[in-house]
């Protein structure tokens, strides 16, 4: 485990910050993401697909017309923090047909990446998805990016038991399977009620703001350390910020 006692001070959570100071990040060897509308721009709209499927699913399992499907797949988003995870609650779902069905979905429009690969590349220590969606669905975005190589492991809904981001019990999962310090750890995100928890643990927090309406809610909590709209821009700006 890293020794944290030589580690700086944390931004000021009053105000969250677009890039990090010189050295600001030098105590990070873990980088952590969040994986649709964070790894990929959201602009490329590919989550719009999985919803559309979780919509058809949920018309199909309890026999609702669209409109209806689309109330229930909202409110248990919010309610549960995931709508698979509502549905598992509420009406005894098993969850692999789901899974299977809502991420069977076109990643062409998600264009490959050669400046995050190599923004990437450029921080040093393991780097690890974090996702409410499947390893499978994971692989086949990083695939798409061309940046497969350079993550450690993907933590997914799966290895989470099915209890999702925000529930602090898989954030405190993940950070004892990878054998992460989260005091020495960076995550990143599009929701900003999914950082919070890992703020909670010590975490550098940075949020990778969205037009989406849905993921406005908590933008400008105090448990939220750096915000950016352009994740390959910042990445390299961290690198650059680091000294040996």
């Amino acid at each position: 485990m890293p020794d944290i006692g030589s580690a700086p001070p944390r931004p000021d959570r009053s105000v969250a910050s677009g890039l990090p100071a010189e050295g600001a990040l030098d105590h990070v060897e873990a980088w952590i993401f969040d994986l649709d509308n964070t790894l990929y721009p959201a602009s490329c709209n590919l989550f719009a697909q999985v919803d559309a499927r979780m919509n058809a699913f949920i018309q199909r399992f309890l026999s609702v017309d669209a409109t209806e499907a689309h109330r229930i797949q909202k409110q248990y988003f919010r309610e549960y923090g995931t709508t698979l995870r509502g549905l598992m609650i509420r009406h005894g779902l098993a969850p692999a047909e789901f899974l299977e069905y809502v991420h069977a979905i076109d990643c062409s429009p998600v264009q490959p990446s050669p400046a995050l690969d190599a923004a990437l590349g450029r921080l040093p220590g393991r780097k690890v998805i974090f996702t409410n969606g499947s390893v499978r669905h994971a692989e086949n975005v990083i695939a798409r990016l061309g940046v497969g190589h350079h993550f450690h492991g993907i933590f997914d809904i799966i290895a989470m038991d099915y209890v999702p981001k925000p529930d602090p019990s898989c954030y405190a999962n993940l950070v004892a399977r990878h054998d992460i310090d989260p005091r020495a750890a960076a995550m990143f995100e599009d929701l900003p009620r999914n950082l919070a928890p890992a703020a909670a643990l010590g975490m550098t927090t940075v949020l990778v703001r969205t037009d989406a309406e849905w993921a406005q809610d908590g933008a400008d909590g105090d448990h939220i350390d750096y915000v950016t709209d352009d994740l390959v821009g910042w990445l390299e700006a961290a690198a650059a910020t680091r000294r040996g």
